[in-house]
This record gives C-alpha cells, structure tokens and sequence, in this order.
C-alpha cells in the first residue's frame, strides 16, 4: 500500500462527506427496531438503492413476517475468486417515534440521532468506500460480499446460519460495528455471551398453618443466587448477572416456583464451556425443591486468535499510511464478529467514531467517520492474507 494511493483514497473520501450524510440521514429517519420487521421495508429499499448506485447487486434473505437480511455483491465476478465478508446491521435498539425525541441533527463535526452510531453510520461507511473502489477504479483481489442483518440487536437469531456459511467460505470478515471509546479502538477481541434462566419448582402451603409441609422454591432461589455470583472472576473476566426474578403467589403462600434470568460474560471458549457446565450442573439444597436450567453460551467469544491479530496488524499498517494512529481492545459486548471469528479471521469496530451505543446521548464524530471510511476502502483492496 503506497502512501500516494492513500491520500488519493482519504482525498476522495473527503468529497463525499455530502453523500455520506445524505445516506446517513435516509438511513436514521427510517426507523428499523429489531422488534418491529415489519417496520423494516423502508431501511431494505435505501439500503439497496444504496449499494445499487455503488454497483452491487443484491437481494433479500428470510421469510415473510420474518427479520429479513440483505446479501449483496459486485455482479462482475471470476469464477471462483475468494472472498472477503463485510459484515453489518440495520436494526436498532430504539422504538418507532424516538425520532420525535431526538431528531437526527448535525453540531459542526458531530450528528445526533438514534442509530446514527450503532450502526448505520457503518452503513453509510461502506457505501461510500464502494463508490470510492469504483471511482479511483481500485481493485479488489479479493471479491467483497456484503452481509447487512435485521436481528443483531437481540441475537442475530435468524442471520446466525447465513453468517455462518459465508464466514466458512471467506478469506477475513471486516465489521462495521462502532468503534470503541472516545479513542475510537478497534475490536480484536469480544466476550461471549451467555442467557440463563433458571426456574424453581418448590411445595405450596399455608405460611401460618403449616409452613413445615412446603418447600420454599424462593428460599431455594436465594442459594442459587448466591452460588451464581460467586462465578464472577474479575481477574479472568467473568462476570455472571442475576437480572431479573420473580415468583411466589402472595405473602401468606409458601412459593412454589421461582425464577432467575441470569447474563453471563466470558472471556474465551473455554470459559464458557466451563461456566455453561457450571450452571447446568447446580443442585437444589432442599430435596423436595426441582430446578430447570435452559440456556447457553449464544455468542461464543471472539479471541485475539493468530489470524485475528494477523489482521489486526494489516490494519494497523494501513491505518499508519493515513496518518491515522490506531489501537485494539477487547469489548464486553458481543456483535457478529464473534460468530465469524469462529470460521475465519475477523476485525471488528471498523465503523463510526463516537459515543452512546444504545443511549440518548448516541453520536457521531464526521471527521474520524470519514477517516475510517478510508480505511475501510483500502482495507477491502489489499489481497489475501499468506499463511
């Protein structure tokens, strides 16, 4: 990567601050919450007009009344090319009508506005570092295949598989997740992340007839709970949550059932095997008391692997010839890379510079964006990755 190709990239990016806060614009005032599919047409058809005018091609994946994904590609391909995968979501986190809170608006270098930083600044990032590859009409040794999912923000329940598929057959991943912190760090590694639910089924009786023939399934709950806390491992970055509870029937009623849903963070795979079996493997202390333990490890951490941090150092390479200083960190949040690193190597947190994923003070820094936006560009035109 010359110095004289970067500066003709970043130059050209600059030019098209006005394209990339137009989509920007589209893309936030089509409100897209993961909840609502059916609210979802609108962001699809901007997406797609998008990536048309960019010269890809796409199409919609899922079923009818269903999140629906969009795959997208250039339609000049060589067959049998490899491919690299860039990876993105629209849906938010934010409810139809926050806009009437929190309009999208531009202060000089920073824009407002719900999801305008997790994560359809990302989007509009990748549109324009298409049209930059086609502009300056750079090659792409590897072919880009876009994949943009509907259900990231509670799970990617239905985009898991398609995820799947296309990270097994593709070189890297490149992920358009935020950065991280005001720094703006890219992400090499995530937690993974874990959902439990652990339902207690005890005896009813009268609390002040005959207390001694039930069997609290609360006072059972309370041990759980105490067993589930003491997992936390802050020097191995465990971390386990009791979220929420609930049960009994009234104050006068031994309870018969009880329940917790438990949050679990980790580090590696292989502390979340360990504290899946863990939790799994929790006895009641009364013996007349049942427990039922559902869940899992659903995102599996995404490790600072050889073929990660081989990446991440091509990243780093790229980054110097913008003049741009970078650094990596792990998140405590999960994403799709963490699916991906699984298959291949993946980088995450290539997206907008800002703060406030998921809160009312969300935004975006323009300058740092367009600047990532660059780095984007040439990263999508450096060939395959040796060894």
């Amino acid at each position: 990567m010359s110095a004289t190709t970067a500066a003709r990239v970043l130059d050209h990016v600059n030019s098209q601050q006005h394209v990339l806060m137009a989509l920007l614009k589209d893309l936030v005032e089509a409100e897209s919450p993961s909840s609502q599919p059916e609210t979802h047409d609108g962001v699809r058809r901007i997406l797609r007009l998008a990536l048309a005018s960019a010269g890809y091609e796409s199409r919609e994946t899922g079923w009818r009344d269903r999140p629906r994904h969009i795959f997208a590609r250039p339609p000049n391909r060589v067959r049998g090319q490899p491919s690299q995968m860039v990876v993105g979501h629209y849906d938010t986190v934010w409810p139809v009508g926050t806009l009437e809170e929190r309009p999208f608006r531009v202060d000089d270098n920073v824009v407002h506005g719900p999801g305008v930083f997790d994560m359809k600044g990302g989007l509009a990032q990748l549109v324009v570092a298409l049209m930059t590859i086609r502009d300056l009409r750079l090659s792409t040794p590897l072919l880009p295949v876009v994949f943009i999912n509907a259900d990231e923000e509670i799970g990617s329940r239905t985009s898991t598989r398609y995820i799947k598929l296309l990270a097994q057959h593709a070189d890297r991943a490149l992920v358009l997740e935020p950065a991280l912190g005001q720094r703006g760090d890219i992400k090499t590694a995530r937690k993974g992340i874990g959902r439990f639910e652990i339902t207690v089924y005890g005896k009813a009786a009268h609390a002040g007839l005959n207390p001694e023939s039930g069997a609290s399934a609360i006072l059972e709950l309370s041990h759980v709970i105490q067993t589930l806390f003491s997992l936390n491992d802050v020097e191995r970055g465990i971390t386990v949550n009791v979220g929420t509870v609930d049960g009994g029937i009234q104050p006068n009623v031994i309870a018969p059932h009880s329940k917790a849903v438990v949050d679990v963070r980790v580090p590696s795979v292989a502390a979340g095997n360990e504290i899946e079996y863990i939790i799994h493997s929790i006895r009641p202390c009364n013996p007349e008391v049942r427990l039922h333990v559902e869940g899992s490890i659903g995102r599996p951490s995404m490790e600072a692997t050889p073929r990660n941090q081989k990446l991440w150092d091509r990243v780093q390479r790229i980054a110097g010839e913008l003049g741009i200083e970078l650094h990596q960190a792990r998140a405590g949040g999960g994403s799709d890379g963490n699916t991906t690193s699984l298959y291949t190597a993946t980088i995450d947190g290539l997206g907008p510079v800002g703060d406030g994923a998921h809160a009312a003070h969300e935004h975006m820094l323009i300058d740092k964006t367009l600047e990532r936006t660059a780095l984007l560009t040439l990263l999508l035109t450096v060939p395959a990755m040796e060894g």
